[in-house]
């Protein structure tokens, strides 16, 4: 495990990651603490990609892949699936962090009908870990099929773009990746944004299933 750590969480990688959350917190105006959840979310994901797509397509640049192929598939799995763990639970912790410092920088008030804080944060804390778990195994996977982290990057934007918009929100609905983002705020019975996450995780979990065949493929 440390020794995983020490090669995704890179000096470079906590340094930019940290400085992001801080700024977003800066100058993402926010008035209501309802908000602060959509105005994370968006660019949260942008983060993970980013943080996330070198997750094994650097043993490919870095020509550790030949080593790599002499192990045993399990254990070149398990190696990826503890380096996501790692990064994930690390920007997750980040994702808290910057939630926290929406309170310090930008002091927003509770909207008068919205549900409690504590909801809200209940909310917010489950949709950014389906989203940072969403973007930071696609991220792998399409860097992994292209054997180009910056392909995998660009791949991501893409999809980003189309979802994170008025347009994806109003073609995709409910439906949407981005659906905790563009979900009715003031309207706390509605909790339809919830079937975009399930699809999420959905998405997710068939490209881990996917995932041997694709490091035997391209690896």
């Amino acid at each position: 495990m440390k020794k995983e750590m020490k090669i995704v969480l890179l000096f470079y990688k906590i340094v930019y990651a940290v400085s992001f959350v801080v700024i977003l917190s800066l100058i993402r105006g926010v008035v209501f603490t309802n908000e602060i959840g959509l105005s994370v979310e968006g660019p949260f994901a942008i983060l993970t990609v980013v943080f996330c797509a070198d997750t094994y397509v650097q043993e490919i640049t870095s020509k550790r892949s030949e080593v790599h192929r002499l192990y045993r598939i399990k254990k070149r799995i398990h190696s990826i699936m503890q380096r996501m763990m790692i990064q994930e639970v690390f920007l997750l912790l980040l994702a808290v962090l910057g939630y926290g410092l929406f309170f310090v920088f930008q002091k927003p008030v509770t909207h008068p009908v919205t549900e409690s804080e504590m909801l809200q944060f209940i909310a917010y804390f489950l949709a950014i870990v389906v989203t940072i778990f969403f973007w930071g195994i696609l991220a792998n996977t399409l860097s992994m099929l292209f054997r180009n982290m910056w392909m995998g990057i660009g791949s991501c934007l893409l999809i980003w773009v189309a979802t994170n918009s008025t347009g994806g929100d109003k073609l995709f609905g409910a439906w949407n990746l981005f659906s905790y983002a563009f979900r009715d705020i003031e309207n706390t019975d509605d909790i339809t944004w919830l079937y975009g996450k399930a699809l999420c995780i959905c998405i997710g979990f068939i490209l881990f299933i996917a995932l041997p065949k694709i490091v035997r493929k391209r690896g």
